[in-house]
């Protein structure tokens, strides 16, 4: 275990960085696993962080940091996915209701719009909050732990 935490900082984000893609792949798309994920990223950030000799705030502004740069990395992803159909809504032949996404709205174009808004921003979002509270858990753990 303590190789994994001691690994270049650019390796362990390039080992992310696969994963990542990897994680959206194994949802063919949709960023579930990216979302779950989260948590793993989020115990490594606050284990790898916590071995520096920083203070507090600065361990959670550098886990927040982080946070945000890997989630942003999943939006990109997300928007080079889902972003080129946006142009399906300005398309008045499109067809949205053989598009393959769950209708859960009344109209398929505005269950569309949702499910575009779903995956491009809220997914990433999620992905962000996943990682920040296992990192928020990492580090309660870690400081009752030194307490004692």
């Amino acid at each position: 275990m303590s190789r994994i935490l001691e690994l270049n900082p650019k390796i362990a984000f390039l080992f992310f960085l696969i994963l990542d893609l990897l994680c959206v792949g194994m949802g063919m798309g949709v960023p579930i696993f990216c979302i779950f994920f989260g948590f793993i990223v989020g115990w490594y950030l606050a284990r790898r962080i916590t071995q520096l000799d920083i203070s507090p705030e600065e361990t959670l502004n550098r886990i927040l940091r982080y946070a945000i740069i890997t989630s942003l990395f999943t939006f990109v992803v997300m928007c080079a996915i889902w972003g080129r159909m946006i142009i399906m809504l300005f398309d008045p032949s499109s067809d949205f209701q053989n598009f393959g996404i769950p209708l859960i709205l009344y109209e398929p174009k505005a269950s569309f719009i949702g499910w575009l808004v779903l995956m491009i921003f809220i997914s990433p979002f999620l992905q962000l909050l996943t990682t920040t509270f296992a990192s928020y858990w990492t580090l309660v753990r870690w400081y009752k732990r030194n307490q004692k």
